[in-house]
C-alpha cells in the first residue's frame, strides 16, 4: 500500500512548523476520553441508575444533548466561548467550520495578558501547538458533559420536547459565559481566578442550573420520589467506571499540551476520587451501618468534581486533602442537611446534582484558592506569582477572587436558566403529564428498556396465553422484579 509522501514530511502542508505531534496526539486522545465519559459513560449510568420505566428516556436525554451540543458548538458556540471579545464575559459568535480556520494553529485571541500598565505583556496569547480542530473538539466534549450532568437534576419528568429546546439555548446563553469568562480571555481569566479544568465552568454551573431547572420543571410523581431504585446496579458501575477513567482526559488535557502539568493533574484526579470514595463509604458504614454502592459512586463523583478546578496546580498531598473534604462535606449536605432543609426537599433534584457537583465544585474552587502551589501555577496560568493563601505572601487575595468568581457563576446560572425555562414554558410544557409520568418510557417514546418475553417483544396476555395472575404457564419460570 502506498503512503502519501506528504503525510510524514517535516514541513508544509501536513506538518507545519508550529505543530507538535505529541501535543496533537495527546489532545485528541484526551478529547476522546472526555467524549467517552458522556457517550457511553453517562448514557449507561443514567439508563441504569433510574427506575426501569425511565431507562430509555434518561439515556435519550443524554444522547440527544451530546449530538445537539456538537452542532450548536461548531455553528456558533465555540467562538462565543473562545473568540474575539464582545463583552467582558462573552465573545462574538461565528461558525467554526471553515477548512482554513480548523487546520490553522489553535489560538485564543483574547488570552494575551498585560501588566497593570495595560501595555506590557505579562503572558502572550495562548496558542497551543496543534490545529484549531483539536481545540474545538476538545472543548465541545466539555460543553456536552456539562449539559448532560445538568440533565441529572430533571430526569424522570421533564418534557422531552422542552429538553430539546433547552439544550441549545442553555449552551449559548449560559455555558459560553462561564467558558469565556474563565478560560477564553474574559474578565475572570485576566483577574487571575483559577479554574484549571471546570470546577466552576462545568460542575458549579451544572449543579446550580440543574437545581434551578428542577425547581421550575416541578417534581416527579410522589411514588417515584419515595421509591426510585436503580434498575441495574452493575451497569451503573460500568457507567461510573467510564466516567472515572475518562476524567484522565478531562483534567489531563486541560493544559492544552503534553507538559509536566498533565500527568500531575491525572494523578491528582485519581488520588482525590479514590480518597473521596473511601471517605464517603466509611461515613455510610458509620452512620447507616452498611456501605452503599450508590454512595460509593457519589463519593467518586464528588472527589472528581472537587479536584477539577485545581488538579494541575496543587500538590499530591493536597489532592488527598481535597478528597477527604469532597467525601465528607457533600456527604453531609446530602445526607444530613438536605433532610433538615425544607427548601432543599421541595426541589426534586433527581440525582442530587446540586450536592455532587455544585457543592463539590464550589468546594474545589475555594480549596484551590487555599492550596494552589506557586511554581505549578506559573506553568499554566497567565498571571505570574499566583499562589494559594496557604503559601502566604499575599496569596489570600486568590481565595477572595475564587469566592467572587463563584458568586458570579452562581448568579448568572440562576438568572439565565430561569429566563430560558420561562421562555420555553410559553410554548412547551416543561413537565410531562401525570399520565405519562405513571407509564414512563412506553408513553413518551413507545419503547421500553427491557423486553423480558419470548424473542424480546413485550408481553401480551392474549398472544402468550397467560389470562390472569393466578394461572401462569406451567412450563415457564416467572421472575418478578420490584423495580
Amino acid at each position: 500500500m502506498s503512503i502519501p509522501a506528504g503525510a510524514y514530511q517535516a514541513d508544509l502542508p501536513a506538518v507545519p512548523p508550529w505543530l507538535n505531534k505529541g501535543d496533537n496526539a495527546w489532545q485528541m486522545t484526551a478529547a476522546t476520553l472526555v467524549g467517552l465519559q458522556s457517550m457511553p459513560g453517562l448514557v449507561i449510568l443514567y439508563a441504569s441508575i433510574v427506575k426501569k420505566k425511565w431507562a430509555v428516556n434518561s439515556a435519550f436525554m443524554a444522547l440527544y444533548a451530546f449530538a445537539a451540543v456538537l452542532i450548536c458548538w461548531v455553528l456558533v458556540g465555540y467562538r462565543i466561548a473562545f473568540g474575539d471579545k464582545l463583552l467582558p464575559f462573552w465573545a462574538k459568535g461565528a461558525p467554526a467550520l471553515g477548512q482554513k480556520y480548523l487546520t490553522g494553529r489553535a489560538r485564543m485571541p483574547e488570552t494575551t495578558h498585560y501588566y497593570s500598565d495595560g501595555t506590557t505583556i505579562e503572558s502572550p496569547m495562548h496558542e497551543p501547538f496543534y490545529p484549531m480542530a483539536a481545540h474545538v473538539y476538545f472543548h465541545f466534549t466539555f460543553a456536552a458533559i456539562t449539559m448532560i450532568l445538568l440533565a441529572g437534576s430533571v430526569l424522570a419528568r421533564m418534557n422531552i420536547k422542552a429538553w430539546m429546546a433547552f439544550v441549545p439555548l442553555w449552551l449559548i446563553f449560559c455555558y459560553t459565559v462561564g467558558a469565556f469568562s474563565l478560560w477564553g480571555g474574559g474578565f475572570l481569566y485576566h483577574w487571575g481566578v483559577i479554574d484549571y479544568s471546570g470546577g466552576y465552568v462545568i460542575h458549579l454551573s451544572a449543579g446550580i442550573s440543574g437545581f434551578t431547572a428542577a425547581y421550575w420543571v416541578g417534581p416527579r410523581l410522589k411514588s417515584d420520589r419515595e421509591r426510585f431504585p436503580p434498575n441495574n446496579v452493575l451497569l451503573m458501575l460500568a457507567g461510573a467506571g467510564l466516567l472515572w477513567m475518562g476524567w484522565s482526559g478531562f483534567n489531563g488535557g486541560a493544559p492544552n499540551a503534553a507538559n509536566v502539568a498533565a500527568p500531575l493533574a491525572v494523578l491528582n484526579t485519581n488520588i482525590s476520587a479514590a480518597t473521596s470514595l473511601l471517605v464517603w463509604t466509611t461515613l455510610d458504614v458509620f452512620y447507616f451501618g452498611k456501605p452503599s454502592v450508590i454512595g460509593a459512586v457519589q463519593g467518586m463523583m464528588t472527589g472528581l468534581a472537587c479536584v477539577t478546578p485545581g488538579a494541575g496546580v496543587v500538590q499530591a498531598w493536597a489532592a488527598i486533602v481535597m478528597g477527604i473534604l469532597a467525601g465528607s462535606i457533600p456527604w453531609y449536605s446530602m445526607m444530613i442537611l438536605h433532610k433538615k432543609s425544607t427548601f432543599l426537599q421541595q426541589v426534586d433534584d433527581t440525582l442530587a446534582v446540586f450536592h455532587t457537583h455544585a457543592v463539590a465544585g464550589l468546594l474545589g474552587g475555594l480549596l484551590t484558592g487555599l492550596l494552589a502551589e506557586p511554581s505549578l501555577c506559573n506553568i499554566v496560568l497567565p498571571v505570574t506569582n499566583t499562589k494559594g493563601a496557604f503559601y502566604g505572601g499575599g496569596g489570600g487575595i486568590l481565595f477572595l477572587k475564587q469566592i467572587v468568581a463563584a458568586l458570579f457563576i452562581i448568579g448568572w446560572n440562576i438568572v439565565a436558566t430561569t429566563l430560558i425555562l420561562l421562555a420555553i414554558r410559553v410554548f412547551i410544557p416543561l413537565r410531562m403529564s401525570d399520565e405519562q409520568l405513571k407509564i414512563g418510557d412506553d408513553a413518551v417514546h413507545g419503547e421500553e428498556a427491557y423486553a423480558l418475553w419470548g424473542d424480546g417483544e413485550k408481553y401480551d396476555p392474549e398472544r402468550h396465553g397467560w389470562q390472569g395472575p393466578t394461572s401462569p404457564p406451567q412450563t415457564t419460570t416467572v421472575l418478578t422484579f420490584d423495580l
